[in-house]
């Protein structure tokens, strides 16, 4: 019978225990300046090197060579408290799962105060001490707060405040963690490699998070995938048959469809995934696991690199194109309404019926009357808009000319008859034949607004894409542009706002100016100069209005009115003037006035 992996390939020293150097490294040095404690206390989730390591500081201790924080390996006491070795009479471990009440601990009582048989220490490991009654704990108290000076425990428990306060109080409490996935994969592929086994390299992101963090979980699902693999080794479709996760190509399916709000697609994903076999509650949980690593990299674009997502190359240029597409806001209800649904799920009777109406209300915001479904309007009117700007634009058709006719020559008038009285006749002259239409010139293409029409309003909308695309170009610009507030955009020309004299300068400089200028023209399109204001938005003083056609006045009905002659020192107000920024009331009531003129409102005033 083959030995388990988690079993063959168990540490042995501190320096093999992967993912806890916030533990190990403490307990090194302890050990090398000979301060060690009567008690300790490893706490951590399950599988993450709390037995084993506890081993470990009991080899370390009773070595030959020692007390040393590396073992030989040689001496009996490092062979039999080897992976492979038949134990230790000194080193003691006990299951408080089962030997947990207080006749156990009056047992192990009375036995401490013998001296250890052929060891330095005798050690006691109890596992799962939280199963350890209060009476039980009460019965060790005097021990473990005075034990003999060749007496150690070591409390190994996955839930720490269990453990009674007056024990916790007198031990070292050390908290192992959760491996990250980047070490667990390092270590799967190293423990491959020494077996010869044939495993796909897509295969290793479904073991590392079927095991969850822990390392005896994680060598456990894969043990099971080595052992049932034929002569082609490991293959992704056998590991997610026998895992039972969702194929990556469905859930790429799923967020196309929610990037295009497209139902139909979405209904036929759920069909595929019902016939599969899969269990549509794993289904959900595998795509709200997918829709967080697309949130994860709208905000940190190089999360791969850094270990923030687990996933092969091909995959992760699929899910940054989704992650752009569909956006933060949209991403953030859309896992809101998965989650919910799959909470739902739960002992439900019908749950391929709860993942449809899931999904479907995931790409149906307006259903949603909360603001996480107004910000994921929002969100696709301005994604919209931004496409639209960035297209380029159609042309414009052109009616075809005619050929000019020439108007043909007037015949002549017929002379005049003479009448009795040697006069002319007075005959009615002949009527001109009418011409060929004249000419239809093309009408002129009417000028196209600087930069595709982009307001101050709409650049604040899509700042936080500006900012996004600038911290990914230079951090220290976005610094300062962060600082900045759009008051207005108008010709090609973006006015920015500063608080302070020190942000306005800096990015007047270059390479700021440039870097700012270039995200502009990749968020916004066209080409933008800056021109940066310390102050406040509302006092920077807009360019004048270029002087419009002269219009004929309109008719006014004449009124009998007496107008009062103007004071001698008045001056008439000229076109090209600026308006005075309080010239037409306070800013309600300018505001009133704008609403009534661009939309018709009417003020509707209280009794």
């Amino acid at each position: 019978m083959a030995l388990a992996l988690y079993r063959k390939y168990r540490p042995q020293t501190f320096a093999e225990v992967v993912g806890q150097e916030h533990v190990t490294e403490p307990l090194i040095n302890a050990i090398r300046a000979g301060r060690l404690n009567h008690a300790y206390l490893f706490s951590g989730p399950r599988g993450c090197g709390k037995t084993s390591s506890a081993r470990i500081l009991a080899r370390s201790l009773n070595c030959a060579q020692g007390p040393t924080a590396e073992p030989c390996g040689e001496c009996n006491s490092c062979r039999s408290l080897a992976a492979d070795g038949h134990g230790s009479v000194d080193v003691i471990e006990i299951d408080a799962a089962s030997h947990g009440g207080v006749d156990d601990a009056r047992e192990l009582r009375e036995r401490a105060v013998f001296a250890p048989v052929e060891s330095r220490y005798k050690i006691y490991i109890i596992d799962e001490a939280h199963m350890v009654t209060a009476q039980g704990f009460n019965a060790l108290l005097k021990l473990v707060e005075e034990p003999p000076s060749y007496v150690l425990f070591i409390f190994a428990t996955t839930e720490p405040d269990k453990v009674l306060p007056t024990i916790r109080s007198r031990t070292h409490h050390y908290p192992f963690r959760l491996i990250p996935p980047p070490a667990m994969r390092e270590l799967c592929k190293k423990l491959c490699v020494e077996e010869g086994a044939n495993v796909a390299d897509d295969v290793y992101p479904l073991v590392v998070r079927s095991g969850g963090g822990s390392a005896r979980d994680t060598l456990s699902v894969l043990d099971q995938l080595i052992a049932g693999a034929g002569a082609e080794g490991v293959t992704y479709e056998r590991a997610a048959a026998l895992l039972g996760v969702t194929d990556a190509g469905l859930l790429d399916e799923m967020c196309e469809a929610f990037a295009a709000a497209d139902g139909a697609q979405v209904m036929e994903v759920v069909e595929r995934v019902v016939e599969g076999g899969h269990d549509p509650r794993r289904f959900a949980g595998d795509l709200l696991e997918r829709l967080r690593d697309l949130i994860v990299l709208t905000q940190v674009p190089d999360a791969a690199s850094s270990g923030l997502i687990d996933a092969p190359a091909d995959q992760l240029s699929k899910m940054t194109s989704q992650a752009t597409r569909m956006g933060t806001s949209t991403l953030t209800r859309m896992a809101e309404v998965v989650a919910d649904g799959l909470a739902g799920m739960r002992g439900a009777t019908a749950p391929r019926l709860l993942l449809e109406l899931a999904c479907v209300r995931a790409i149906l915001p307006g259903s949603d009357e909360s603001m996480a479904g107004l910000l994921q309007r929002l969100e696709s009117l301005e994604q919209r808009g931004a496409s639209a700007v960035a297209a380029p634009a159609a042309p414009v058709a052109r009616p075809a000319e005619r050929p000019v006719e020439r108007p043909a020559a007037p015949a002549p008038a017929p002379e005049p008859v003479p009448t009795p009285a040697g006069k002319p006749d007075p005959s009615p002259e002949p009527e001109p034949e009418p011409e060929a239409a004249a000419p239809v010139s093309p009408p002129a293409p009417a000028p196209e607004p600087a930069a595709g029409g982009v307001t101050a309003a709409s650049i604040r909308r899509q700042w936080d894409r500006i900012m996004m695309a600038m911290k990914d170009r230079k951090r220290t610009t976005a610094a300062i542009l962060s600082e900045a507030t759009v008051a207005d955009a108008s010709d090609g020309e973006v006015v920015l706002v500063f608080k302070h004299a020190f942000h306005a300068g800096a990015l007047q400089k270059e390479p700021a100016y440039g870097s700012v200028v270039e995200v502009l023209g990749e968020v916004l399109g066209g080409t933008w100069k800056l021109r940066c204001e310390v102050g406040e938005a509302a006092q920077i003083p807009k360019p004048p209005p270029k002087a419009q056609a002269a219009q004929p006045p309109r008719q006014r009905p004449q009124a009998q009115t007496i107008e009062e002659p103007p004071p001698e020192d008045y001056d008439e107000p000229s076109a090209d003037d600026p308006v005075a920024p309080g010239s037409f009331g306070t800013s309600e009531e300018q505001a009133v006035k704008l609403l009534a003129d661009a939309f018709g409102a009417k003020q509707i005033r209280a009794n």
